[in-house]
């Protein structure tokens, strides 16, 4: 009888270990997936570049500085909300936990902390700008314990009727098409033996394609061509998907704009996973603004920039959780 009882002691204690150990390894695989780092592709034209103003104040070529980070963190309706982008010493914050990589000029690629400057005008040395990073990549670091880290690829001028013309919309495949996906290998390669998962994609882009007639009526289609390629190119079939609005000049209610926005709208509505984020009241008046006559750049102003930005990234958030 002892021993009958030693020996269904010992088969429990095995057990109990087994089950010990399977716990263990589930605990260290669950630890190890939310360590890795989450990747974000941000890509479009110039709007994602970034033509927002840090702190230009002539009075001839910026306004003044009406409408830069600068100004608009003091007199701005969402000053209180821009009050994290600097520290207690006046500076701008660098965050750690948020780093990017944005290749501009040919072959220079800016790397480092999130902070203002990740700019195309920073191939020449200017890190005077920004654009809707700022904004997404402060609520992205927010919500995420783990590391997050931005790509950023994006060139002015560009039309996704042509230019980014994804594989799948038949034609030319566009050249920023496919640069867009050498610069994200390239990023995610500098990432090493770091382990990541690409967590979403943010996409500002649509100027030139409004001003191009035949463009619109492809836009939607070409949209959700150029998602279903990117996740197939990056094997992740639900990646999550905002789609910035082209917001500039605020509400219309006729004409290519008008038109144009209607497209994009309706091509984010057939995208599985995605989201279409409305801007037009983000737009600033001119005379509030650093570049009065930069209408298809939100004049420069560096309020609207951030906010598109945030938003991008509340409406990333609502789609992760």
């Amino acid at each position: 009888m002892v021993c009958e009882i030693n020996a269904r002691q010992a088969s429990m204690k095995k057990f109990l270990i087994l089950v010990l150990s399977t716990f263990s390894l589930l605990q260290f695989d669950a630890s190890a997936q939310s360590e890795k780092i989450k990747v974000f592709i941000l890509a479009g034209q110039s709007n994602m570049e970034g033509q927002g103003s840090v702190d230009h104040n002539d009075e001839r070529d910026s306004n003044g500085g009406k409408g830069n980070l600068v100004w608009s963190m003091k007199h701005s309706k969402s000053a209180d909300k821009m009050k994290k982008l600097k520290n207690e010493k006046g500076e701008w914050v660098v965050r750690d936990d948020v780093q990017i990589s944005f290749k501009v000029g040919g072959d220079k690629v800016l790397k480092g902390g999130l902070t203002v400057g990740y700019t195309g005008y920073a191939a020449d040395g200017s890190r005077r700008h920004m654009g809707p990073e700022l904004g997404f990549g402060f609520v992205l670091g927010d919500f995420y314990q783990e590391p997050v880290l931005l790509i950023k690829t994006a060139w002015g001028g560009k039309s996704l009727y042509e230019d980014f013309r994804p594989p799948s919309s038949g034609g030319k495949v566009g050249p920023c098409y496919t640069l867009m996906v050498e610069e994200i290998r390239a990023a995610l390669a500098d990432l090493g033996d770091q382990k990541y998962v690409i967590a979403g994609f943010y996409w500002q882009q649509g100027w030139n394609d409004m001003c191009t007639a035949p463009a619109i009526p492809e836009y939607a289609q070409n949209l959700v061509n150029l998602v279903g390629d990117l996740r197939k190119e990056f094997k992740v079939p639900n990646m999550p998907v905002v789609v910035g609005q082209l917001g500039n000049g605020g509400p219309v209610i006729e004409g290519a704009m008008f038109e144009f926005r209607k497209a994009q709208e309706e091509g984010t509505k057939q995208i599985q996973n995605a989201l279409f984020i409305k801007t037009t009241h983000f737009a600033r008046p001119a005379e509030l603004s650093p570049c009065p006559t930069h209408g298809h750049h939100w004049f420069a102003n560096a309020e609207s920039y951030f906010l598109i930005g945030d938003a991008a990234g509340e409406g990333m958030k609502s789609l992760l959780k």
